[in-house]
């Protein structure tokens, strides 16, 4: 019988059941390895790619509790989850058997064991060994590769990443101002990476799509029974992101109530569940984004202005795409690698022409737009270069002469217009084609007195 290519590794701290397991499975398998002491497994590990590991529970005379096992258990998970482990251990302790396979183990073999059933059970768990290899070679091929961060060319562009690098090794809280699509979660996550909060967590809450009566529950937490439906005590955003960094994205959608409780928390850094008077002190790092004129707002008497004070002790301005055309084709380039390696297409390329024409194209949605457009020319292209008749620009262009007579939000109401009356007044596609959400949509009709 030809053996199974295999590398098998047998841990006992009894010589006799080393040489017996090797001995039996060496009729089977290219390479059976033994050791008595479990510490060696990290080097086998190391220095070979060892596939099935039988691994004795107990080492130490007179401890029969199988920690050991379970700790080298836990081991082999985290620093080689390909490799397949079988327990072994002489006292037959059915909860321990539970335990151990509970954690991951594959198997559970009782010492003396069958000589069949011992090879069955390897035997097996090569197998899995072999397929657990072959979706870590599948995942390595299809992986997309990490792509390093696209800053730019344009002054705006670099003006705003230098405010960004040098906040970000501070504490001070930062407001993001610019239009959708422009970025903002993406600086927001380079700012908390660039960090010393960059090993703590990132919390990302999106204040536009968070309805009203749940702003103090969701971002401060509830006690048991504060309310219907409360059954457990569960902290808020503000307690998750605990010694790290929380987004308070579109920040500007907040009401003057709810603009009042969240400047109590920022002030005292103190937070109470809804439904607890107990105080709790937090330790968080404070980045907040919108799209609105919140300048005007405070103006207008519809944002704190004490508030304002408390969350742009940097503010930083993110210009639309069209203000920086020579970052467009760079940036295209840079996104096109993603969709390349995403749907296998490594060949494919940017016509000169598709070039041209991006950078005269307005871009309204701004880069969410360009990652829409570009995945949907891949998915469609069929030749090697992507050509401008693929990449189906949105019909909302305004021309770059009109554009130019135009107020920011002259142009912002024709593009409203244009992509409502496209689609014929169905919101969830306009909004879309504007790279926004449905409930800013609603509020730029209100706020230009349209009709959808």
């Amino acid at each position: 019988m030809r053996k199974k290519e295999a590398n098998i590794l047998i841990v006992d701290d009894d010589s006799d059941i080393l040489f017996s397991a090797r001995v039996w499975l060496k009729r089977f398998f290219s390479k059976v390895f033994v050791t008595d002491a479990s510490k060696k497994i990290q080097q086998f590990i190391q220095e070979n790619q060892i596939d099935v590991v039988l691994l004795d529970m107990n080492y130490r005379k007179g401890y029969e509790d199988g920690q050991e096992g379970l700790y080298w258990l836990n081991y082999l998970q985290e620093n080689s989850p390909q490799t397949v482990v079988i327990l072994m251990t002489g006292f037959g302790d059915v909860a321990l058997a539970i335990e151990s396979l509970k954690k991951g183990a594959f198997d559970f073999v009782l010492k003396p064991w069958n000589n069949d059933k011992l090879y069955a059970s390897v035997n097996a768990a090569v197998d899995l060994a072999r397929k657990n290899r072959k979706v870590e070679q599948l995942e390595k091929v299809n992986q997309v590769p990490e792509i390093s961060f696209f800053e730019g060319k344009s002054i705006s562009i670099l003006h705003a990443f230098s405010l960004a690098k040098k906040v970000a090794k501070t504490d001070a809280n930062v407001l993001i101002l610019g239009e959708n699509g422009t970025g903002k979660f993406i600086l927001a996550q380079e700012i908390h990476r660039q960090s010393h909060r960059n090993q703590s967590v990132f919390v990302h809450v999106d204040l536009g799509s968070l309805n009203e009566n749940l702003f103090e529950s969701e971002l401060f937490g509830y006690a048991k029974g504060a309310f219907t439906g409360a059954e457990k005590d569960t902290p808020g955003r503000f307690e998750q992101a605990d010694g790290g960094t929380i987004f308070l994205d579109e920040i500007g959608n907040l009401s003057l109530a709810l603009q009042a409780k969240l400047l109590t928390v920022l002030q005292n850094k103190t937070i109470h569940r809804l439904g607890e008077f107990r105080e709790r002190k937090i330790d968080v790092r404070v980045i907040c984004a919108t799209n609105a004129s919140i300048h005007q707002m405070v103006n207008e008497g519809n944002f704190r202005q004490d508030l304002l004070f408390r969350i742009n002790t940097m503010e930083i301005q993110l210009p639309p795409l069209r203000e920086r055309k020579e970052d467009v084709v760079p940036l295209a380039e840079f996104i096109l690698e993603k969709f390349k390696f995403k749907y296998r297409k490594t060949d494919l390329k940017l016509s000169d022409q598709a070039k041209k024409d991006m950078e005269n194209y307005l871009w309204p949605g701004n880069i969410r737009e360009l990652e829409n457009v570009l995945e949907r020319a891949v998915i469609l292209a069929e030749e090697t270069t992507i050509d401008s008749y693929v990449l189906h620009f949105s019909a909302i262009n305004i021309p770059e002469e009109n554009a130019e007579q135009l107020t920011l939000e002259e142009m912002e109401k024709k593009m409203v217009q244009s992509a409502l009356r496209k689609f014929q007044g169905n919101i969830s596609k306009a909004a879309e084609e504007l790279g926004i959400t449905r409930a800013a949509l609603y509020r730029r009709i209100e706020k230009f007195n349209l009709t959808a």
